[in-house]
Order: C-alpha cells, then structure tokens, then sequence
C-alpha cells in the first residue's frame, strides 16, 4: 500500500516508521531520495468470525422494557446526565456522553473518562486524544465534522470519572452498559474498536489480556469488534505502536469487506 505524505507524517506522529518500496525511493522529477519508508505488510484478508478460535462470549442485552432501550438522542443524553444509577455520580462534574457523528460507520469505545475529560465533558482529549486523532488522520477518519464513512463516533465504557482515575468496578461497569449498547444501536456503526483493558474485558466479557484478543474480529452487539490498546498505554509504551497500527489496518480490512 501507497501512504500520500499526510498519512506518512500522522504514522511518524504515532511512532511507527514505514518504509518505501524501491520504486518509491525518489520522488518523480529529483534526483533527491525520499525518507526511508519501510514496504507496508502485505494484505491480509480480516478473518470471519466465526473462524475466532476464542469463542464469541454471550452479549448482556438490555430488558426489552427497559426504558434506555427506546430512547432517542436527546433523551438519552439526559439521562445520562442525571444519572445516579451508581455512586460515580457524587464525584463527577459532569457525564461524558460521546462526540461524533451520530451515524458514523465507525464506533470507537474507550473504558472510563480522566479528569481532563471530566473538566470538557468529551472523551479522549489530552495527549491521549491527540495520539488517537493522529491515528484516525492516518487512515482518513476524523472526530470532527465529516460525512458518517469519514467521521467516527467515540463513547466510553464508563460515563463518569472514578475517583483519582481509578479502575471501574464491574457494578459501575454493569449498570453503564445500557447507555453503551443503546448508543451502539442508535448509531449503527460498521465496525467497533475497543481501546484498552477494560473497555475490551466490559465489551467481550473477557479476561483474557489484549494481546492474546488482538488480530481476530470478534462481535458485540452483532457488530464487528477490533480489540487494540488504549493511546494512554501506548504514550507509556510506545514499542507496541506498530501493534495499534495493525489493528487498524485490520479495522479498515474488515469494514472494507462488509456489505454496502
């Protein structure tokens, strides 16, 4: 695969160098070689699910009474706000809902919302946002406005902060998840990514670490479910860049191959 220089210069932001093919190596009319970029892996076609050797865990559905189950954007958003379903609310400033387009092809969910998403009422922002935004740019998506194939939807399992960012516990997880999985059948996404332990843990019901859940599509909801590391992780440990650059590129070969 070609990367024009705007993807190249969001993969050297990420961290992950790529190398040209020889053909590529001098930029047509100089004489001047271009930047080493290392040959893209070669094109793998995205396993089906049902050859997941991992078997797909059963979905926690909401009651078909529940009330979450039929509301609609508006509604739903204030419900969230005025949550007190569990005693993250005492502590919040304010629920992060999500941002994006509402009927992006792409959902992205992360686990639970810091302190500076805590302060902005919107998910991923800070260093991890900006590394997420990059790595949306290098595959021509983006937060901001765009048409629903271009512009993603991004949500959190966890709509507000726990206390000094510590891990959700499974009863703020459980009771969170309706708001999730009706946000999921409101915008109908192509293709889900799971960023992080315990949005991928929440989503899959899983304990199995994500490195042994990466490279295989798996389901939520009845949609396509691409398991990677969370930008905060990979600001600590940027060798496993290359790793969340590869799931991406099977997100993209996954939604390519789904109907309409």
């Amino acid at each position: 695969m070609r990367w024009d220089e705007r993807q190249r210069a969001m993969l050297a932001e990420m961290g992950v160098r790529v190398w040209a093919a020889p053909e590529d190596a001098a930029a047509p009319g100089t004489t001047e070689p271009l930047a080493d970029v290392p040959p893209a892996p070669a094109k793998r076609v995205a396993p089906p699910l049902a050859q997941s050797p991992v078997p797909a865990p059963s979905p926690r559905r909401v009651e078909p009474l529940s009330p979450v189950a039929t509301l609609d954007w508006p509604a739903l958003r204030e419900t969230v706000a005025a949550c007190t379903a569990c005693k993250l609310c005492e502590g919040r400033r304010q629920a992060v809902f999500g941002v994006g387009n509402e009927r992006a092809h792409w959902m992205i969910v992360g686990e639970a919302p810091g302190e500076q998403e805590d302060r902005q009422g919107e998910p991923f922002v800070g260093k991890s946002g900006q590394l997420l935004d990059n790595m949306l740019r290098a595959i021509a998506l983006t937060r901001g406005e765009a048409e629903p194939a271009r512009q993603v939807y991004i949500a959190n399992t966890i709509k507000c902060r726990p206390p000094g960012n510590r891990n959700p516990e499974p009863d703020e997880l459980s009771k969170c998840e309706p708001f999730l999985i009706r946000q999921v059948q409101l915008v109908q996404p192509k293709i889900i990514v799971a960023m992080g332990r315990f949005a991928v843990h929440s989503l899959l019901r899983s304990t199995e670490p994500i490195g042994r859940l990466r490279g295989r599509v798996h389901a939520y909801q009845g949609v396509p479910l691409i398991v990677t590391y969370h930008p905060a992780y990979l600001l600590r440990n940027p060798e496993d860049k290359a790793k969340a650059w590869d799931d991406l590129c099977l997100a993209l070969e996954t939604a390519a191959a789904l109907p309409g």
